[in-house]
């Protein structure tokens, strides 16, 4: 994490007609939201000794014996991956560097924390969900559904109770439920059909008017500026999705000989050769480097 990148990013974020922000899960892990370790053995303890589950992502593909089962475990899932505040500040440092700047922010994070942040919700595109909406299994729906009132009511279904900041904590003996009662299950209000996570897993993930209208606004945005000194800025993206932020950085910093490509990741950073002589690439902890910004 040399001083010389970071005092060139520094002074892009400041002369930059437009900054692109692409966010991927490096930065929602820099922020605290870790999907193994404490906050795992600290609120699915239970899970783990039940099912010898061992983390946060590979849990969300479990087969758990009922629906009731598999309810706790996402209420459980989505509350302390979406409706918290994460553990370290780092988007709203984030938001702090661009907040006066012309921005757009597209990512493939589903937790919510740029407009928990303080970011412009008409200049954000969450490309592959949030976990707070359920999607009907019904092709034909066409609307997403809020589940806040639903997470809380299965939380307390658990035993969880609140703390003194009104976040759900687990209970003094450390005594929960493993399930939800049957009529607890989600289900469509419009049509009383079954519901799934509204995330991107397959061809069935239900794109909504407020995704359309998000994707509409990102491509405005690039092609307002396209020809302007924009920085394209990537953060925590890695290799498992690179056509959505990295790949499309990379062509729109070569396209443009006014463009910068940053990108800022914990053991993954790097970019073509072609673009290298207007590129900033920093390898560490995300949080550490907007810090170091000043």
């Amino acid at each position: 994490m040399g001083k010389a990148m970071i005092d060139k990013l520094k002074k892009e974020i400041e002369t930059a007609d437009a900054i692109v922000i692409g966010a991927g899960a490096g930065l929602s892990t820099s922020a605290g939201f870790t999907y193994s370790g404490e906050r795992f053995e600290k609120y699915f303890f239970d899970f783990a000794s039940a099912y010898g589950i061992r983390d946060m992502y590979s849990g969300g593909f479990y087969p758990f014996p009922d629906e009731e089962t598999r309810w706790a475990w996402w209420a459980r899932h989505i509350y302390f991956n979406r409706y918290i505040d994460a553990p370290k500040p780092v988007y709203q440092r984030l938001y702090e560097l661009v907040r006066d700047k012309d921005y757009f922010v597209i990512t493939t994070n589903v937790d919510h924390m740029f407009q928990k942040a303080g970011f412009d919700k008409k200049r954000l595109f969450y490309t592959q969900g949030d976990y707070g909406l359920f999607q009907s299994v019904n092709p034909d729906a066409e609307e997403t559904i809020d589940n806040e009132e639903w997470v809380m009511r299965a939380l307390e279904a658990q035993g969880f109770v609140r703390d003194e900041t009104g976040v759900f904590a687990v209970p003094m003996d450390g005594k929960l439920s493993m399930r939800i009662p049957t009529d607890l299950i989600p289900r469509c209000e419009a049509d009383g059909s079954e519901v799934v996570m509204n995330l991107r897993a397959d061809d069935s993930f239900l794109e909504d008017e407020g995704w359309h209208k998000a994707s509409e606004a990102y491509s405005d945005f690039l092609r307002r500026h396209e020809k302007l000194h924009v920085l394209y800025l990537e953060l925590g993206v890695g290799s498992n999705t690179p056509v959505i932020i990295k790949y499309p950085f990379w062509r729109m910093t070569a396209a443009n000989h006014k463009a910068v490509y940053a990108c800022l990741n914990f053991g993954e950073t790097f970019c073509p050769r072609e673009i290298e002589d207007r590129a900033i690439c920093i390898d560490g902890d995300i949080g550490e480097v907007l810090d170091a910004i000043g």
